[in-house]
């Protein structure tokens, strides 16, 4: 038998370091599971050309990896100086003028890229700028400007990010830039979408309803950055098919002190209701300039991975860093290090008490709570949604989960999945007899099950539609080429 495959999957960001096809070829061969493109940069053109060179190298490597774009969504930021730069120090007064011309901001007031912002404080607020590096205490608020207090100063640069405290701004999840851009993502194909600073439920299901009305068939990630969305947190869950921990705008929202617990139950709370989690942001930021990650860098990630998300992810690593490559292949030895943990190994069973809803359901439980209480090498799930698959990867387990299915959609979308792994296999145009003998021979020739061993299977009566799974055997692999 070979190693056992890494679980976790990777999630890298493209950008001018990955454009090259030999460069993204090798972060394919390196491990990377989904690749990222992020509507705040590049046009039109960029998007398409980057998805056309990704399907290329897929066939190329014989792994067809999942696409994901990610919206822009309402970043608030200030506006431009004449300068380009300004350095504030602690205690002087410093205005923030939705008025202002754009380019002209100075020492001691710029512009604001977002008009309602002045109606959305009060005097006591605290405003965050550059991911927190600035903090300003609102002293009043009324017309075009706010005045505020330099509590901590620093340099300030062109477009920084603007966020509140505690959260409560009003910006609406999806711009008109937004609204163009999922159109796009549904004539390109992705097979994720990111909703950026999602609120509630209602603005997963509107971004869901216009990537349908689109003809996209891609899934909804919600990125989890805005206080209002923790508070809101099981209902976006349960409206969404991912939820992205993004750490940097939540945690100048929340609190850093905050983090690393909100992180745990966030991650914890999507297991238990059958939501797939990426946990992101500066999880090897070192690496953008140098070959090795920092110790801090590799606890981070390993503490992602025992805390049981599906995915972690890399940014500008990946898409402006230096060592894009090698940050992937970091980032999958931490993975591989942290899953022999005892404690992350072990079975957590969150459903020995509930009632299932779906035949299927009660299936993908069944066979992992049979899996983890005999010597089972593998499960093969025959699938055409990948539903089964997700529902078995919910649950801790160090045992391979195979999605087999005829469905390009759901081979890139299980890519996503903790633990499943895909298979391009047409059960329909296969006789019965034979659908054992060469699910066998294709994991065999992959060198993961060998003759003897023991593998469980999942199946429907009705194969060909979702949703059917009703069937549960356990088989040993037989030697030679019956089954």
């Amino acid at each position: 038998m070979t190693m056992p495959r890494r679980r976790t999957k990777i999630v890298a960001t493209l950008g001018p370091a990955t454009d090259a096809p030999d460069i993204l070829e090798d972060l394919v061969r390196a491990g990377v599971d989904v690749v990222r493109l992020n509507f705040s940069h590049g046009s039109s053109d960029d998007q398409e050309a980057r998805v056309k060179t990704v399907r290329a190298v897929g066939r190329k490597v014989g792994r067809d990896v999942a696409i994901m774009g990610d919206l822009q969504g309402p970043k608030i930021r200030i506006e431009a100086f004449a300068s380009g730069r300004i350095e504030l120090e602690e205690g002087q007064e410093f205005v923030l003028d939705t008025a202002m011309d754009p380019h002209q901001g100075d020492q001691r007031r710029v512009g604001v890229a977002f008009p309602d912002l002045v109606g959305d404080v009060a005097p006591g607020d605290v405003l965050l700028l550059d991911d927190g590096k600035i903090v300003l205490g609102v002293e009043s608020a009324g017309g075009t400007e706010i005045r505020c207090r330099v509590f901590n100063g620093g340099p300030l640069t062109d477009r920084k990010g603007v966020n509140k405290r505690g959260g409560g701004l009003s910006a609406p999840a999806l711009t008109e830039k937004d609204r163009e851009d999922i159109k796009l993502a549904a004539q390109l194909g992705y097979d994720f979408l990111s909703v950026s600073f999602a609120r509630n439920a209602a603005d997963i299901e509107e971004a869901r309803e216009l990537l349908r009305a689109a003809g996209g068939h891609g899934h909804i990630v919600a990125k989890i950055e805005r206080a209002e969305a923790v508070a809101n947190i099981d209902e976006i869950i349960d409206a969404s098919d991912v939820i992205m921990v993004a750490r940097g705008d939540l945690a100048v929202e929340v609190g850093y002190a905050s983090m690393t617990g909100l992180q745990k139950s966030l991650i914890r709370n999507a297991r238990s209701r059958n939501c797939v989690s990426i946990t992101a942001t500066q999880m090897l930021e070192s690496m953008i300039t140098q070959s090795s990650p920092t110790r801090a860098e590799v606890s981070d990630v390993a503490n992602a991975v025992m805390d049981g998300t599906d995915a972690v992810m890399l940014s500008a690593e990946t898409a402006v860093g230096n060592y894009p490559v090698q940050a992937v292949r970091t980032m999958g030895e931490v993975c591989v290090g942290a899953e022999k943990h005892e404690n992350f190994r072990r079975a957590q069973n969150f459903r020995m008490d509930d009632a299932f809803d779906h035949v299927d359901e009660a299936i993908a439980m069944a066979s992992i709570y049979i899996a983890n209480h005999l010597e089972i090498e593998g499960i093969i799930a025959l699938t055409e949604s990948g539903a089964t698959t997700l529902w078995m990867s919910r649950m801790r387990s160090d045992i391979p989960i195979y999605a087999f299915t005829r469905h390009v959609e759901t081979l890139r979308r299980v890519m996503l999945y903790r633990g499943v792994y895909p298979q391009s296999f047409d059960v329909v145009h296969m006789e019965s007899s034979a659908v054992h003998r060469n699910a066998f021979d294709l994991l065999i020739d992959e060198g993961v099950l060998s003759p003897g061993d023991f593998a469980l299977f999942t199946s429907g009566d009705l194969e060909g539609i979702a949703g059917r799974t009703n069937t549960l055997q356990i088989i040993e692999v037989p030697a030679g080429d019956t089954a």
